[in-house]
């Protein structure tokens, strides 16, 4: 199947109670066996549930892959991968990543005794400085979060196999519309399937994929240890949800471009971030491993001046400020408060979170309106 058609029917099949063609919500924690041991394929839903099982194949049908795990948010879903790890092992990581993941590896595995290495991943090739033989992981979000920075998940798929460790990509903000880690060489793609598959602002959620049998079973295990699982209305949400994300995020693509495109002009911004401009740091590899540029951009006010980024939020009228992103509606966050508080001043301001930054999601809505409303909160 082609992508599209993969988003409403890949890895799905009518229910086999009815033939429901939408799976339907099993909203039950247990099953009956007809004798200890003797039952369907399900036993207790933390372990299995029918409408969770129908998510997880969507999952993994629409990136290529083989087997996808739901949880029941984006942070579980990390939190399950670096459980593969052990004390005393390290991580590189991209140094501009969202702050929820920051605070996970920094507060809570850093205790654990795992190593973490936040390195500028523009040019791949410096994570070869930071390889050693207690590298187990290579953590990479592309675009990141908030800069829109670009990594070349070849290279960095290359790096990994030749040294034997695993390549871990957030993919929320691209979406497998966009781009498709795992045919790029990555192990494992993660989503935090609460933004672009969700779509709709109503659901919290995180998905992986990967292609690996044995590496697969090993989260199945934690993912079912642990407990951090989705529910089954959230994972029917998720399924609606990934239906449409063709669509939407054909319409995504075309905002944000026209966004983007107005705010690079305007006198009063200084810098517009997005990866569809010629002059974007690393454009050309966007160009060949993403088949657009998405909805996501960032940019900064003449003067970086933390008021007035604060104002410009507050005024914004169509666009809601909020945290998240993906929704069909358009949102304004300020990382420097918001998604990225948590990473301390100095250390985001390194990576260009400063005070006067403001990321959108562009929505869906009319770009007249969107820019419209831009013009009136930024004038």
């Amino acid at each position: 199947m082609k992508f599209n058609t993969k988003t409403i029917h890949g890895g799905q099949k009518p229910d086999a109670a009815y033939g429901s063609v939408m799976p339907p919500i099993y909203q039950t924690s247990t099953y009956a066996q007809s004798t200890p041991g003797g039952h369907k394929g399900y036993e207790y839903s933390r372990t299995h549930n029918p409408t969770r099982s129908a998510l997880e194949n969507a999952f993994a049908s629409i990136e290529n892959g083989k087997y996808g795990l739901a949880f029941s948010s984006g942070l579980a879903a990390i939190d399950a991968i670096l459980k593969l790890l052990k004390p005393g092992d390290e991580v590189i990581s991209t140094n501009d990543l969202y702050g929820g993941t920051y605070r996970l590896f920094t507060k809570i595995y850093e205790d654990f005794g795992i190593k973490f290495h936040f390195i500028g991943m523009e040019n791949a090739n410096r994570i070869e400085d930071y390889m050693t033989k207690k590298t187990k992981l290579i953590w990479v979000e592309t675009p990141t979060n908030p800069m829109l920075n670009i990594i070349d998940i070849v290279s960095a798929a290359k790096i990994a196999k030749t040294h034997k460790v695993l390549l871990a990509v957030d993919n929320t903000f691209a979406t497998p519309y966009l781009q498709q880690p795992l045919d790029l060489g990555a192990d494992i793609v993660m989503h935090s399937a609460t933004k672009y598959l969700g779509g709709h602002s109503d659901l919290v959620m995180g998905a992986l994929i990967v292609k690996d049998k044995d590496l697969a079973e090993r989260l199945y295990f934690i993912q079912n240890a642990s407990g951090a699982v989705c529910g089954p209305q959230d994972a029917f949400l998720a399924l609606r949800g990934i239906k449409t994300l063709h669509i939407r995020m054909q319409r995504h693509c075309e905002n944000g471009k026209a966004v983007a495109e107005y705010l690079a002009q305007h006198p009063k911004i200084e810098n517009v971030y997005w990866p569809g401009f010629k002059n974007h740091p690393n454009h050309s590899i966007a160009t060949s491993q993403m088949n657009n540029y998405g909805g996501m951009l960032s940019f900064t006010t003449i003067g970086n001046n933390y008021k007035e980024a604060i104002r410009i939020v507050e005024n914004l009228k169509i666009f809601t400020l909020a945290e998240s992103l993906g929704g069909v509606e358009s949102l304004a966050g300020h990382p420097a408060s918001m998604t990225h508080a948590s990473i301390p001043k100095e250390e985001r301001e390194k990576t260009g979170v400063v005070d006067s930054l403001i990321r959108l999601s562009v929505g869906i809505e009319d770009e007249a309106d969107l820019i419209a409303d831009l013009k009136q909160a930024i004038d």
